[in-house]
């Protein structure tokens, strides 16, 4: 007798595994241990030639999607064409859709969507039992599960998150939230700009935070007063939203006045030669330190060994913003105080004078005022480190938010209904 697949969990993502996107693999590995079958579908292949060790436990399967259409062609319409004699008449609605959503924005990428749906639907789908699709990020991954949906009568939601959120056509994105069954964000800031869009649709919008694995991230007992050269972190993306320029011209304030520190930056990106022209005319090469991107396990040691965490978050000129950094609860989670600005969701958890120091964006001198203050004001680096500690335990858990996410797919998802959920050891 054959073997009858249990209800899978389909996971569209932009790419599998990624460093920088720890939280969604964190969340699979999570709602495994509770039951959850998953299966992902990957429209890129891994950018680093590592990982984080939790991902080895990670048990769904993962099939990747030609990326591009240049050299995929073939395959790309080969399964399309078959899909679409099988299934004419969806196939048809699912053609008239692409076209009204590609007269909107006039973007190519719109008919790769629908060439790697139509791929997913042919070649993948059969045989797994999948009775949702879950998309993580509302652009590209939403879009391939959206017209994975029309061809295939699964039903689909999506996660989103930052950049996704607002870069996307409002247009698109509105169309996208009225047809998924439900949609989740990260962010109550998030949460409001979404419902806001959305207008008088009947998709309910959520709101769960990430969190994190208090776990790796456990307190360090390090002594409150700290004494120069002051070691200053910071991990991020070398992206314009994270605010890097306004980190280093705040670091030559601290220099000009004659503080003495070491900073040192993790992580990369598309930004990285600009990152570099900034230390050299700023002439900060010997105050400050690139890593590159690292593992978790490498951060935790630089979280463990720093005396503030720093970061300089802003709305982009194109919309782009960050959401709730996790690098700034796992800071707070290891006893390193925070300073940052009051962009998006941020203010949801760093709390300024209560949790760490918060000033506006685009603000070099009060970032630097604020540095220092953490730096030399024990009293109340005292107080913000023992209040942001209790803050990440009580709100971000990653263990008790999954409970939450969890609750919302068993509800949400037909053929996914789980009793008496909760983590296995």
């Amino acid at each position: 007798m054959e073997k009858i697949s249990a209800p899978t969990l389909c996971m569209v993502l932009k790419g599998y595994p990624r460093i920088s996107e720890t939280f969604i693999s964190n969340e699979i590995l999570l709602l495994e241990s509770l039951g959850f079958k998953i299966h992902i579908i990957s429209m890129r292949h891994p950018r680093e030639p590592f990982t984080h060790a939790s991902v080895k436990n990670i048990q769904a399967s993962v099939d990747y999607l030609p990326s591009t259409i240049q050299g995929n062609l073939f395959t790309l319409c080969g399964h399309n064409f078959l899909l679409a004699v099988k299934r004419p008449v969806i196939y048809f609605k699912a053609v008239k859709k692409a076209v009204v959503r590609w007269m909107r924005t006039r973007k190519s990428a719109t008919l790769k969507h629908l060439l790697q749906a139509g791929y997913l639907v042919h070649k993948i789908l059969p045989g797994k039992n999948i009775v949702h699709f879950q998309a993580h990020f509302a652009h590209s991954p939403t879009s391939v599960a959206f017209f994975s949906s029309l061809l295939s009568d699964v039903p689909f939601s999506f996660f989103a998150h930052a950049k996704d959120i607002y870069t996307s056509d409002k247009r698109q994105l509105k169309e996208k939230i009225n047809m998924a069954r439900f949609v989740v964000t990260c962010t109550k800031y998030n949460k409001a700009y979404l419902s806001e869009l959305a207008g008088n649709t009947q998709t309910p919008v959520f709101c769960v935070y990430h969190g994190i694995n208090l776990d790796y991230f456990s307190s360090k007992e390090r002594e409150i007063k700290c004494k120069p050269p002051y070691q200053i972190i910071t991990v991020a993306r070398m992206t314009r939203k994270k605010g890097l320029e306004n980190v280093y011209q705040a670091l030559a304030v601290m220099r000009d006045k004659g503080i003495e520190f070491k900073h040192t930056l993790i992580g990369e990106g598309d930004d990285h030669s600009k990152i570099v022209a900034l230390i050299k005319q700023l002439k900060l090469e010997n105050l400050t330190q690139l890593c590159g991107t690292l593992t978790h396990e490498q951060v935790i040691d630089h979280y463990a060994s720093s005396d503030l965490f720093v970061l300089g978050c802003l709305i982009a000129d194109n919309g782009d913003r960050d959401g709730i950094p996790n690098v700034m609860a796992e800071s707070m989670a290891m006893n390193l105080p925070v300073v940052a600005t009051n962009v998006s969701g941020i203010p949801e958890f760093l709390e300024d004078r209560v949790t760490g120091l918060m000033v506006e964006q685009k603000d070099p001198m009060a970032l630097a005022n604020a540095m220092e203050t953490l730096l030399t004001d024990n009293n109340l680096r005292q107080k913000v480190t023992l209040e942001a500690k209790k803050r990440i335990t009580r709100d971000f858990n990653n263990k008790k938010l999954i409970i939450d996410l969890a609750g919302i797919y068993s509800k949400m998802i037909t053929g996914l209904e789980l009793d008496n959920i909760e983590l296995k050891n």
